[in-house]
């Protein structure tokens, strides 16, 4: 019966339009530290570590979706805390530097926003930016 088709679904992850984001991210933040920060400062382990969790969370919890959803919360939670762990990195970032922090109704921000939000999104499209 458990072979049966529609018993239970694969839960394929890469269709997923927080996964898509979360790889693209997960890009950004290497590139970011490769170029912005130090060789040898914590910090990029801490923020590539962050962006890897919140990525590979929302994997393992969409595969355990087709066995419990409890537990496909609980790791959608643990990717959400992760990547508020990372902005928080990305603040300090800023701060630290006196570095202007951009509202989210600034030109920059409408500029990345008006970006192509299609699944086919990938980092590529950011990295010019």
């Amino acid at each position: 019966m458990a072979d049966s088709p529609g018993f239970l679904d694969p839960h394929g992850y890469r269709d997923l339009y927080a996964y898509h984001k979360a790889e693209i991210i997960y890009d950004l933040t290497y590139h970011f530290c490769k170029r912005f920060l130090r060789r040898g400062d914590r910090t990029i382990d801490q923020m590539v570590q962050a962006a890897r969790s919140g990525k590979q969370n929302i994997i393992e919890g969409a595969k355990a979706s087709a066995t419990s959803k409890e537990m496909e919360i609980k790791l959608t939670n643990v990717a959400r805390a992760s990547l508020e762990e990372l902005l928080a990195d990305y603040e300090d970032f800023l701060r630290v530097r006196q570095a202007k922090l951009w509202d989210k109704n600034s030109k920059e921000a409408l500029y990345v926003r008006k970006l192509p939000h299609d699944r086919k999104e990938c980092y590529s499209i950011y990295q010019h930016i």
